[in-house]
């Protein structure tokens, strides 16, 4: 990306415990549903995700279900039979030849037993109104047991998850996921700040989780101008975290850049961006417009429109 890589603080490089990362633009676990019968499809996922891998980058790969029962759509892949783990291995071959470092998001159970070979780490999906914040978040749980309760009840299967993980895979090589803020499939939290900052404080820090990964509210309408805008609530778990932090929810560039160059954020994790412009990075660096997504084409099942189909800015 030449010289704009020291100018542009979202592509200045970043140590993310042993990674050695050339660039701060991550791309976002996206569910996709393109692996048929929750086979990852080398063919196409590889393309897929060699398109958005560069040098030095950092790729989420989209949730896997960790067991037949977790499987919340169609056709996500897995990583719970031995024919699920060996369709992966060509994927991440091929993403490990662009030399990028690529993590398998885990998702719904603890149960991790199945090897993640070839993958440089996995990250646990606590997020999104899925298991984990079900458990966490005293809007869902009323559970009367050691699981609920109390906020350490309630976080206690994320710790006891967490810390099972790190057990398997080493905590240098784990990431967790949260959204405190977010209300998918009703599950909200009275407050989220303490239990964010009670799940840091009370298993990522002593347990020494490599990063973070937070999603900020959802974007509001800012009423002088109308425009949807950041709320940008993420800098108390910031500063309470000790490892890396990811900050996610609809940055753009601007957005982004912002978050680098104030210490509110390590690394920025692009989502629909990311999706629609396989050479984000690039974009990036030469300051160029982006192409726009499609929203219907975001979970149908071809293997290319909507898919691998985004050009690169030397085909347009």
């Amino acid at each position: 990306m030449g010289s704009t890589s020291t100018t542009t603080p979202l592509l200045t490089p970043c140590k993310m415990g042993d990674f050695n990362l050339a660039h701060r633009v991550v791309l976002a676990p996206l569910t996709r549903c393109r692996a048929h019968g929750n086979v990852p499809q080398p063919a196409h996922m590889s393309l897929y995700y060699c398109q958005r891998a560069t040098p030095g980058g950092f790729l989420i790969s989209e949730a896997c279900a960790v067991s037949e029962s977790a499987r919340g759509y169609p056709d996500v892949p897995g990583l719970w039979t031995d024919e699920q783990v060996e369709a992966w291995k060509p994927i991440v071959d091929a993403v490990h030849a662009k030399g990028a470092v690529f993590f398998a998001q885990l998702w719904h159970t603890g149960r991790v037993s199945a090897p993640v070979k070839g993958f440089n780490g996995v990250e646990i999906h606590a997020a999104n109104g899925y298991l984990f914040d079900q458990f966490m978040k005293d809007g869902t749980n009323d559970r009367d047991d050691a699981y609920g309760g109390s906020l350490e009840n309630r976080c206690r299967f994320t710790a006891e998850v967490v810390t099972a993980v790190a057990g398997e895979v080493g905590a240098d090589r784990l990431g967790v996921r949260l959204s405190p803020f977010t209300d998918y499939m009703d599950c909200s939290d009275s407050d989220p700040e303490t239990l964010a900052l009670h799940v840091i404080g009370r298993t990522l820090n002593p347990v020494g989780v490599l990063y973070c990964h937070m999603l900020e509210p959802r974007m509001r309408v800012n009423p002088d101008d109308g425009k949807l805008t950041l709320p940008h609530m993420l800098l108390p778990f910031r500063r309470a975290f000790q490892g890396t932090f990811i900050v996610s929810g609809g940055y753009d560039q601007e957005e982004g850049n912002a978050a680098i160059a104030q210490g509110y954020g390590d690394l920025v994790a692009y989502g629909r961006l990311f999706l629609a412009n396989p050479d984000l990075p690039v974009r990036f660096g030469r300051n160029t417009g982006l192409n726009k997504y499609d929203r219907s084409t975001f979970y149908t099942s071809d293997p290319v429109v909507g898919y691998t189909d985004y050009p690169f800015l030397d085909q347009l």
